[in-house]
């Protein structure tokens, strides 16, 4: 059997450009941010699940008091299957599309649960990272952000990273990918650029420092580039701030 190809030339130099670029973002925002950075909570794998699965468009306040609607309604997921669909609507109200929500956690558990054989998923910790998304992502519902969320800030903490919406447009706007690529896709691209060997704090912390940056500076409307650190490292907002300076300038941080 002949050799794959090697990639070409050019390839594998923007490749390692965009790895360089990602290493020196994630240095600087730790800088800013404060890594490491703790973990936010320490659920079960499954209720991680759920979680994540409400967390989606939905602020964060929102999605955890669902939750914890959730959580002081049922003894056990089991009885949240077993309930009536109305009811688990009724009680997650305040999260975004509650009538999708409520039918789809139901049946995301069921489906847990008829592959494993119960609602408990230790067993993933047991498996390489890319093998516990896989079998994640074959239970429809579940889609990359969602299995990467359950792996790291589980109880499990495996090395995962989890790209939101904010984590994304930062990385849109620094160009660590392209404008089109959507945040499903993004996830591998971002993982691929990152240290095979970092483990999962350093990429928890990874996920976060980019969270809080769009939250707290990269806003989607009006980001804050003259204040940004990592302004010398992003082509979008080196455009903007030219755009509004009459000489042209652009104050790079250093």
């Amino acid at each position: 059997m002949s050799p794959a190809p090697a990639d070409p030339p050019e390839k594998a130099v923007t490749d390692k450009a965009l790895t360089e670029k990602a290493l020196a973002i994630h240095r600087r925002l730790c800088g800013v941010y404060g890594c490491p950075i703790p973990y936010f909570h320490d659920l079960d794998p499954v209720s991680e699940l759920i979680s994540s699965l409400l967390s989606h468009r939905t602020r964060n306040a929102d999605s955890g008091r669902a939750f914890k609607a959730l959580r002081a309604r049922f003894n056990d997921w089991d009885s949240l299957i077993a309930a009536p669909t109305a009811e688990v609507q009724a009680l997650i109200s305040g999260v975004t599309w509650p009538e999708l929500k409520a039918p789809r956690i139901q049946a995301v558990l069921r489906a847990v649960r008829a592959r494993a054989g119960s609602l408990d998923l230790g067993f993933l910790r047991e498996m390489p990272v890319a093998e516990a998304r896989a079998w994640l992502e074959a239970i429809p519902g579940v889609g990359p952000k969602t299995s990467a969320a359950v792996l790291s800030f589980s109880a499990l903490r495996m090395p995962a990273l989890p790209v939101d919406s904010h984590h994304h447009r930062v990385a849109q706007r620094t160009g660590l990918i392209g404008p089109k690529v959507d945040v499903g896709p993004s996830h591998a691209i971002l993982r691929a650029q990152l240290p095979a060997d970092w483990d999962a704090q350093t990429l928890y912390d990874n996920h976060e420092i980019l969270m809080l940056h769009g939250q707290r500076c990269c806003f989607h409307r009006n980001p804050a580039c003259g204040s940004c650190a990592v302004l010398d490292l992003c082509p979008t907002g080196q455009a903007r701030t030219e755009a509004r300076r009459p000489d042209g300038a652009v104050a790079l941080h250093p």
